[in-house]
């Protein structure tokens, strides 16, 4: 049985440890207020569902996602995230970050930042750009007409590979974007940045978005960067 460990456990990440724990894997929470304060959160859950700190998530998970607010990814530890594959769901929001002039500057990218930071993990982008309720309920079995797709970025092959994976046992299929430096295809305020899940005119309710649907919505942000 495969461990997930979460390095935050906010919207996103404990929806994505629900799916994780309906896929049959094993979930490690932690967050930055320690892991006494997930305890709600993990009886919730279930056995398979445990808290710790984020040391321990990292040491635990044979795949770890981190879904955290970006202005604390150098809190992040990276020695127990060397060479694991590392699910980068954060998102720059400078109202709630603070600035990031080389974000501002669009020198590099999210996602580009946090595997500086983290040296020898091996990032791929990927959960960022839907809404969590919408993650929650657009799951669907693979070969489901009806299944959503989200789009990933990674610099590492075997990497990516293990995260289109882990996306595909909770439920979505995935449209492969390229490498790290191309995730902005889908940050906030593209195309491609929630809208695609959810009908904003009935309280993002959400609805199909399949691979099909996002390629040519990726493709545009390009239009939407140069207009800038």
């Amino acid at each position: 049985m495969t461990t997930i460990g979460f390095i935050g456990s906010g919207n996103i990440g404990s929806t994505l440890a629900r799916l994780a724990l309906a896929a049959g894997h094993e979930v490690v929470l932690s967050n930055s207020r320690g892991p006494e304060t997930l305890t709600d959160l993990v009886a919730d859950l279930g056995d398979a569902a445990r808290a710790g700190t984020a040391e321990e998530a990292a040491a635990a998970g044979d795949l770890v996602v981190l879904t955290v607010p970006l202005r604390a990814y150098r809190d992040v530890p990276a020695a127990p995230l060397a060479g694991k594959v590392v699910v980068d769901t954060c998102n720059y929001y400078p109202e709630r970050d603070g600035a990031f002039p080389e974000l501002d500057e669009e020198s590099t990218t999210t996602s580009e930042l946090v595997q500086a930071h983290l040296g020898s993990a091996r990032v791929v982008k990927a959960f960022g750009n839907i809404f969590f309720r919408n993650l929650a309920e657009l799951g669907r079995p693979s070969g489901s007409p009806e299944r959503s797709a989200l789009p990933v970025a990674g610099d590492d092959a075997p990497a990516k590979a293990d995260a289109v994976a882990f996306l595909d046992a909770v439920g979505y299929d995935a449209v492969d974007v390229g490498p790290l430096a191309e995730g902005w295809r889908y940050q906030r305020d593209t195309p491609a940045y929630v809208a695609p899940y959810a009908d904003t005119e009935r309280d993002m309710a959400s609805r199909q978005a399949t691979a099909r649907d996002l390629e040519p919505l990726l493709a545009a942000a390009q239009r939407y960067r140069d207009m800038a």
